[in-house]
C-alpha cells in the first residue's frame, strides 16, 4: 500500500472514530435584551407569558436563547442608560415592554439591532417610532395596544358600570404630545355624546400628585379616567389607585392600574398579545427584517372589572355589566 493510501485510511479511521455529537458544531444561543419601564415583580407576569410562548415555538431559556433583563422601575432617565448596556452586550434583538419613550430610547441606542415593542399604547405612527404600520421601514416592529383610541369605550363602560357619573377627572402625562391631542380629542367626544363633563389633568412628575389629587378633593368629581401612556403615570399606579379608593371615585385605567385597585380596565387581551410578541421573536430570529414586519394592532379585547375595588367604595355593578366581564377580581 502506497504512503498516500496509508495516509487517506488513517484519516478515515480518526474521523469514523469521531463521535457524531463532538463533530457537531455547537448550536448558537441567540441573545435577547429585555427593556423593561417598570421592576422585576411587576413586571413578571408579562415576560413570563412571552418566555411560555417562545418555549412552544422551541426557544428554551439557557439552551438556545439567553435573555438579558434590564428594568428602569419608571424612571424614564434610565431608559438610554439601559438602552445603550444591552447594545453593548451585542444582544440579537431588543424586545421592549414600555411606551414610546422606552422605544425611542432602544431606537435611539441602535439602528441596526431589530426591536421588539410589547404592546406600545400610543400610536407608534404618531410617536416617530415607525413609518407606518403596514412597512415600519426601520428597526423596530411589533404590537401596539390603542390604548388612546379606545378611551371611547372606556369612558361608556364606566357609566354603565356607576351610572351616577356625570364629572370626569382625566389624568394625563404630558410626555407624549401625540399621544395627548388623540386622548384629549377622543375623551372630548366621547363625554359629549354620553352627556359627561371630563376635566384634564396633567401630572407630568411624581412632584405633581398631591397637588393634582388636592385639586381634584376640591372639584369633588363622580369618576377618574386614568390614561395609560406616559412615565410619570406609569411609575404611580398604586398611588393614584390609593387615591380612587380614599375618594370612593369608580375609575378606568389600564390593566396594572386596575390590578392595583382601579375599577375598570377594557382593552387587549394582553395575554394574547404576549403571545403574539414571541412571533415576532422568532421571525427575526429565523433572519426577517423588521421593516418588512408589519406592526399588529390588536384583534382581541378584554373587560375586567375588579369587584373588591366595587365593594370598598360602596358600588353595585350592574349585572348586565359584570355579566359581560371577561375577568373578575374578587
Amino acid at each position: 500500500m502506497g504512503t498516500r493510501n496509508i495516509v487517506v485510511l488513517l484519516v478515515s479511521l480518526v474521523l469514523a472514530s469521531v463521535h457524531p455529537a463532538q463533530a457537531q458544531q455547537p448550536k448558537k444561543v441567540q441573545r435577547i435584551g429585555y427593556l423593561s419601564n417598570s421592576d422585576p415583580a411587576t413586571e413578571s407576569p408579562r415576560s413570563e407569558a412571552i418566555r411560555l410562548a417562545l418555549s412552544g415555538l422551541g426557544y428554551i431559556e439557557g439552551q438556545n436563547i439567553a435573555t438579558e433583563y434590564r428594568y428602569s422601575v419608571g424612571k424614564p432617565d434610565r431608559a438610554p442608560e439601559l438602552a445603550a448596556e444591552l447594545v453593548r452586550l451585542r444582544v440579537d434583538m431588543i424586545v421592549v415592554a414600555g411606551g414610546p419613550t422606552w422605544v425611542q430610547a432602544a431606537k435611539n441606542a441602535t439602528k441596526t439591532i431589530p426591536i421588539v415593542m410589547v404592546g406600545a399604547g400610543a400610536d407608534p405612527v404618531g410617536a416617530g417610532l415607525v413609518e407606518s404600520l403596514a412597512r415600519p421601514g426601520g428597526n423596530v416592529t411589533g404590537i401596539t395596544n390603542l390604548a388612546t383610541e379606545l378611551g371611547g369605550k372606556r369612558l361608556e363602560l364606566l357609566k354603565e358600570a356607576a351610572p351616577n357619573v356625570t364629572r370626569v377627572v382625566a389624568l394625563y402625562d404630558p410626555a407624549n404630545p401625540a399621544t395627548v391631542r388623540e386622548l384629549k380629542e377622543v375623551l372630548r367626544v366621547a363625554a359629549h355624546a354620553l352627556g359627561l363633563t371630563v376635566r384634564f389633568w396633567e401630572v407630568g412628575a411624581a412632584d405633581d400628585f398631591e397637588r393634582v389629587f388636592a385639586a381634584i378633593s376640591k372639584e369633588r368629581p363622580d369618576g377618574l379616567h386614568v390614561g395609560g401612556g406616559g412615565p410619570s403615570i406609569g411609575a404611580n399606579l398604586k398611588r393614584i389607585a390609593d387615591f380612587v379608593l380614599k375618594s370612593r371615585l369608580p375609575s378606568v385605567g389600564n390593566r396594572q392600574f386596575v390590578d392595583a385597585g382601579g375599577l375598570i380596565y377594557y382593552g387587549t387581551d394582553l395575554a394574547a398579545s404576549y403571545g403574539r410578541v414571541a412571533y415576532y421573536v422568532d421571525r427575526i430570529l429565523k433572519g426577517a427584517k423588521p421593516a418588512d414586519l408589519p406592526v399588529e394592532r390588536p384583534s382581541k379585547f378584554e373587560l375586567v372589572i375588579n369587584l373588591k375595588t366595587a365593594k370598598q367604595i360602596g358600588l353595585t355593578i350592574p349585572p348586565n355589566v359584570l355579566a359581560r366581564a371577561d375577568k373578575v377580581i374578587r
